[in-house]
C-alpha cells in the first residue's frame, strides 16, 4: 500500500490530494536522524532498564546502542516503513537478547568435554598419603604451641580475623599479637621440614 501511495505521489496524482490515506507525519521516517534521536532520547532508558533486568547489567549500553543501530539500518529500506517505532525496538531488544543466550550455551557447550575424553585418571596415593602426613605434623605442631598463641594464629588463619581485633579481643597490643604469630608460624613451619 505505501509503495503505490509513494508511486502516485511521485506521479502528482489528483485523488491523493483530496484524502491521502498515509499521511507522511504519521509514520516515523527511521532514516531521518531527527526522528531517530526524538526516538532514543525517548526509549533508550527503558531499553536499558530492560536489558539490565534480564542479565545483560555490564553490556546494556552495548545492546541499546545495538538496538538503535538495527532499527536505523532497517529504516534505510526504502520500501519499508517502520509504523511503531517502539514496538519494534521491544522485538529487537528481545531478540538481542536471545542471540547473546543461544551464543553463551553454544559457547558453553564447546567447552565441555565428555567423560570418554577426559583421560581421568586414578588419585595418585603417594600424594593422598603425603598430605595425610603433612596434616598430622601440622596438627601436632599446633597442640604443641602456647594455648594463647594457638588461639591467637587460628583466629587469624582460620576466622580471618585482623591484629586489631585479635587484639581488642584478647587485651593486647597489635605488637603482642604480631609476636604471637611470629611464635606460632615459625613452629608450624619447623614442624612442616622435619620429616
Amino acid at each position: 500500500m505505501r509503495l503505490i501511495v509513494n508511486a502516485l505521489r511521485a506521479i502528482g496524482d489528483p485523488r491523493l490530494a483530496e484524502q491521502d490515506p498515509l499521511p507522511p507525519n504519521d509514520r516515523l521516517v527511521v532514516g531521518s536522524s531527527l526522528a531517530l534521536e526524538d526516538l532514543y532520547r525517548s526509549q533508550s532508558g527503558r531499553l536499558q532498564r530492560y536489558f539490565a533486568a534480564n542479565q545483560a547489567r555490564q553490556d546494556a549500553a552495548d545492546l541499546v546502542q545495538e538496538s538503535f543501530a538495527r532499527l536505523a539500518e532497517a529504516g534505510r529500506d526504502p520500501l519499508r516503513t517502520i509504523e511503531e517505532p517502539e514496538a519494534y525496538l521491544g522485538r529487537v531488544a528481545t531478540n538481542l537478547l536471545r542471540n547473546r543466550a543461544r551464543s553463551a550455551l553454544q559457547r558453553s557447550l564447546a567447552q565441555q568435554i565428555q567423560a570418554e575424553e577426559a583421560g581421568l585418571t586414578a588419585p595418585d596415593m603417594v600424594a593422598a598419603l603425603e598430605a595425610r602426613d603433612m596434616l598430622a605434623r601440622l596438627q601436632t605442631a599446633l597442640e604443641k604451641l602456647k594455648p594463647k598463641t594457638r588461639e591467637i594464629f587460628l583466629a587469624h588463619r582460620v576466622d580471618g580475623m585482623s591484629y586489631r581485633d585479635i587484639a581488642a579481643a584478647q587485651g593486647l597490643s597489635i605488637k603482642g599479637v604480631e609476636w604471637h604469630m611470629r611464635k606460632a608460624i615459625a613452629q608450624l613451619d619447623r614442624a612442616l621440614r622435619a620429616r
